[in-house]
């Protein structure tokens, strides 16, 4: 039937209406930017693209004339490591942690209520003690995403464990299968795309706690560098860190989505037959 719910936009139609949102975005910013520029040519909280691009090229293909670095660039790179460490370290605990929950009576009943509880502390109340406890270098930024993620990620495999058919389980033990057994060959298979799909929910958590941590107490990184040039009101420099933050997330969003893609293909078709 010819109605709007069942029609469906072609490959040129997704690529337009995806677009479409962000173009009426940097229309509406270019607008309001010369509005303001043509009462105020010394503006400076909606900077035209023309200087933003300028700084751009002044942080990322300049180097710095105190340290001799390429600011954006080493920003991106301190960023990304202490990003990388505290995700790393938080799917490695619930990958362990979430799959024995789900699959062990004894530590499901022993585990449940402390990191339920755990879930519940805001990450950024406990920041003062992080600093405080493990200092102001990257170790205590590394464990601020894994105290922000890893309860998530442990909660959400642990459910994802328990909602396995129990038929499954059964079968193996009938096969002979050992619980380690079971584990390698029958639940880490099912679990392990679905820890992937949570871990990019995670993303935004994720950079939330690090730009945080890094605005706080930090000498580079893109929340410190974010935070520093705010005193001068250097929004050419701000928008398009944000930006590049964006992308970056969008990125690892996407690599992500395409390692499941590749790795675990029979999960989509899975959920296209269900």
């Amino acid at each position: 039937m010819r109605r709007i719910i069942n029609r469906r936009p072609g490959r040129g139609g997704i690529v337009f209406w995806g677009a479409l949102p962000f173009l009426g975005a940097a229309a509406l910013y270019a607008v309001a930017s010369a509005l303001r520029l043509a009462e105020n040519p010394a503006d400076k909280l909606l900077p035209p693209l023309s200087a933003m691009a300028a700084a751009v090229a002044r942080i990322a293909f300049t180097p710095d004339a105190r340290t001799g670095d390429y600011l954006m660039w080493a920003d991106t790179l301190a960023s990304l490591h202490r990003l990388g460490l505290g995700l790393g370290v938080a799917t490695a605990a619930a990958l362990v942690i979430g799959i024995a929950m789900g699959l062990i009576p004894y530590v499901r009943a022993g585990l449940s209520p402390f990191v339920a509880i755990l879930s519940m502390v805001p990450p950024m109340a406990v920041l003062p003690v992080l600093f405080i406890v493990f200092g102001l270098d990257e170790l205590s930024k590394v464990v601020l995403i894994v105290v922000g993620v890893a309860p998530f990620l442990i909660r959400d495999l642990a459910m994802r464990t328990g909602e396995l058919p129990a038929e499954q389980i059964i079968k193996a033990q009938t096969l002979g299968g050992s619980t380690w057994q079971i584990v390698l060959r029958v639940v880490l298979p099912q679990m392990l795309p679905r820890l992937v799909d949570a871990v990019r929910l995670s993303l935004g958590p994720a950079w939330l706690f690090l730009i945080s941590a890094e605005a706080i107490a930090a000498t580079e990184g893109l929340g410190y560098r974010i935070f520093l040039v705010r005193r001068y009101l250097a929004m050419d420099v701000i928008l398009p860190y944000v930006a590049w933050i964006t992308l970056l997330a969008f990125l690892s969003d996407y690599l992500l989505r395409l390692f499941n893609a590749r790795c675990f293909p029979w999960l989509k078709a899975g959920k296209g037959s269900a």
